[in-house]
């Protein structure tokens, strides 16, 4: 009963948030240069005034803001939102299309970015004075200071021209034909890159924290009581001071869950993933708004249920946190 009224409270807060988010994100889109009806036209080779006039009448962007407005948030509330200019297929539809895939990597990512960061950072902690914990913590400053696209692109280079151990683009490969466990296996092996590129960067932040927490654990009162009763260090390690290290890492991983969404759209554009990241950018570089705009709703709806994830999370770790907290 008390998670149901957390997840409500929470839902309720999340609606007006996401109503502001709409709004703000169309008044974003509408100072972006560039006019869509214009875009179309010149790519269709017709610069008549008349032609354009009817693209901008067909797309509603001849009618005033505040029309155009209460028009995309009453489509927004019954989840219609509209027609993508370029391919003139439903945004929904796109994006739901999409959405699998971004979802499939961003998740393998931030699986492997927390239990490889929580690993590394427990063992630095455990290792804070011998060669092999600043060796790991040398490793986690490299991971987080490189660029990402870097990253990306030397992980091509290396596995797949070189070494020829991973395909280097794609979801699955095109023309194979495979199914059931063969499928899997392929997405498998399309999967590696792109999701341990993107989980490095986040597993470097992981790692520094854990290492962090740790550390402040272990000098707490219960630690010392732990040692004076005898316990073995990796009982102390694990039960004690993992234990309650854990909690800012779940505040933290739970913000930048969301995060990696945002993060995602350079590496689907590096790996040629078929996710909405890659999406968002083909419909930024073809002015096609009303996708955009469905991408950020989208985009911004994963955070806030990341967000709430997060928070029942954390009270099952921690139960002295309050109903109202």
């Amino acid at each position: 009963m008390l998670y149901a009224r957390l997840i409500l409270s929470r839902l309720a807060k999340a609606v007006i948030v996401l109503f502001l988010i709409v709004i703000f994100n169309f008044f974003l889109i509408q100072m972006a240069p560039g006019d869509p009806a214009a875009i179309l036209a010149g790519e269709a080779g017709a610069t008549d005034a008349e032609f354009l006039r009817q693209l901008t009448e067909r797309f509603g962007l001849d009618q005033p803001l505040h029309v155009q407005l209460w028009r995309y948030v009453s489509g927004v509330a019954m989840l219609d939102f509209g027609f993508s200019y370029r391919q003139q297929v439903p945004v929904l539809d796109l994006i739901l299309a999409r959405l699998p895939a971004t979802l499939l990597l961003t998740g393998t990512a931030f699986v492997l970015s927390l239990v490889m960061g929580i690993v590394a950072g427990s063992l630095a902690a455990a290792r804070v004075k011998k060669p092999s914990g600043s060796i790991i913590m040398a490793l986690a400053l490299v991971f987080y200071a490189t660029p990402l696209f870097w990253v990306a692109l030397m992980s091509v280079v290396l596995f797949s021209v070189y070494l020829d151990l991973l395909p280097a683009y794609g979801m699955y490969t095109v023309g194979a034909g495979h199914t059931g466990l063969a499928l899997a296996i392929d997405v498998g092996k399309h999967l590696v890159l792109p999701a341990t590129t993107l989980a490095l960067f986040f597993m470097a932040i992981y790692t520094r924290m854990t290492r962090a927490s740790m550390l402040e654990a272990s000098q707490q009162d219960f630690v010392k009581t732990a040692r004076a009763k005898g316990l073995a260090p990796r009982i102390i390690q694990r039960r004690h001071i993992l234990r309650n290290a854990l909690l800012p890492i779940i505040t933290l991983a739970g913000l930048q869950a969301g995060q990696m969404v945002g993060g995602a759209i350079l590496t689907e554009t590096v790996f040629a993933w078929p996710g909405i990241g890659r999406l968002m950018y083909e419909a930024l570089m073809q002015r096609d708004y009303n996708l955009l705009l469905g991408i950020f709703f989208f985009s911004a709806a994963l955070v806030i249920v990341f967000n709430i994830f997060t928070d029942l999370v954390y009270r099952l770790a921690d139960p002295r946190i309050k109903e109202g907290s």
